[in-house]
């Protein structure tokens, strides 16, 4: 999609040409699954698949938005003066949650405006469509409203709307990699002090494939929240003779002593996973600026074990697709990304055998799971922009 084919569906929408048109891309995680609300690393990376957007601003207090993904919820209107949650207000409380939420820091928009948003993440795929529209609505007060606030304050907010104004308990990495992504980067990002660095992605002939189980990933309905509650009661209880403010504090020998501390077997394993893939995300990060793919490979195949075995959040589904995806030729490595339970998975696969690797494996994920696959290539993108002619 481009910005002629955006206008041309807004204005089918609203008769009239949008004054402008914005994109805000997703994400993938490379590796460091559930290690951000563990104060631990993760590497996530801005994708080429995101969310379109015709905008117009209005001369009234206004706001009417519609989704061509969600054509059956109509025109969704609500106004400046009543940003309070409702779920009737459907997809829109993630944008209404952004201007709620910097209202509460003094920061408002006098003026509506008309939306028209259509995206191509697949629906459901853990791709992190919520924050691709939360930081798109922060695109558009940057750049529309001429809003004062850095991008790592607006992450910071698209954050507190998934915490405070839906409720999630999610962390900040999808909001972070959405809204700071760059081009051929991915991002090694301290989720305890937000320092962060970019890593060039140099891929030597191979590309990122994105798996998708086409199981719909619900943070609300998932054991996201039960996962997260699981370490905070591990950490509590090392906290008992430890000095650590989170599990990302400690390596696998310190982990490994003090274990017992916890004596519970489910909880170990939890606890485990979040220390040894924040080492593990170190590790691959190290990798990458070496230029050794075959070590980074073998970090993101180890990345997946550990979310099977010791955090248990992969299912049928994932685990079809990434170890049939271990089986084929050309392939480096492969695991689930995202919160799991469905969703996606992505592998890194050599260019020239792509077409391959997606007829075995999709033929394998028919065969057993008895709905097919999609597969799509992820390049690797910018941050959240306007879109000119």
């Amino acid at each position: 999609m481009d910005f002629a084919s955006l206008a041309t569906e807004y204005q089918q929408q609203f008769n009239a040409k949008p004054e402008r048109v914005f994109f805000s891309p997703g994400r993938i995680n490379l590796i460091g699954e559930y290690t951000d609300f563990n104060g631990g690393h993760v590497f996530p990376a801005a994708i080429s698949l995101g969310t379109f957007a015709g905008f117009t601003k209005r001369s009234d207090r206004t706001v009417r938005m519609y989704s061509a993904n969600l054509p059956q919820a109509g025109v969704i209107e609500f106004s400046l003066d009543d940003l309070s949650f409702d779920k009737a207000a459907n997809w829109t409380n993630y944008f209404k949650g952004m201007l709620f939420e910097l209202g509460k820091q003094g920061k408002q928009i006098d003026q509506g405006f008309d939306l028209f948003v259509h995206g191509n993440l697949p629906d459901g795929s853990g791709l992190s469509s919520s924050a691709s529209v939360e930081m798109l609505m922060g695109e558009i007060l940057l750049k529309a409203y001429g809003m004062a606030i850095s991008r790592v304050d607006l992450v910071k907010v698209g954050q507190q709307v998934e915490n405070d104004y839906l409720g999630l308990n999610t962390g900040i990495m999808d909001q972070f990699a959405v809204g700071m992504g760059k081009k051929d980067q991915a991002i090694l990002l301290d989720t305890n002090t937000l320092k962060y660095e970019y890593a060039p992605v140099k891929m030597d002939g191979y590309v990122v494939v994105i798996m998708n189980t086409k199981k719909r990933r619900e943070l609300t309905d998932s054991k996201y929240n039960e996962r997260r509650s699981q370490c905070e009661e591990a950490l509590r209880r090392l906290q008992t003779k430890l000095d650590i403010q989170t599990l990302g504090d400690l390596d696998q020998d310190q982990f490994d002593q003090n274990s017992y501390l916890i004596n519970d077997d489910v909880l170990i394993k939890r606890a485990r996973h979040a220390v040894i893939e924040n080492q593990r995300t170190l590790k691959a990060y190290q990798a990458l600026q070496d230029n050794d793919l075959v070590t980074f490979g073998k970090l993101i195949n180890a990345s997946h074990v550990s979310l099977h075995y010791d955090f248990a959040v992969t299912g049928k589904e994932l685990d079809t697709l990434v170890e049939t995806a271990w089986q084929q030729p050309g392939v480096l490595s492969a695991r689930m990304t995202g919160a799991g339970f469905g969703g996606c998975a992505i592998a890194i696969v050599k260019e020239a055998n792509v077409d391959a690797f997606e007829q075995a494996v999709g033929q394998v994920y028919q065969d057993t799971i008895g709905h097919p696959a999609e597969f799509y290539i992820a390049h690797l993108d910018d941050g959240p922009r306007e879109l000119t002619k």
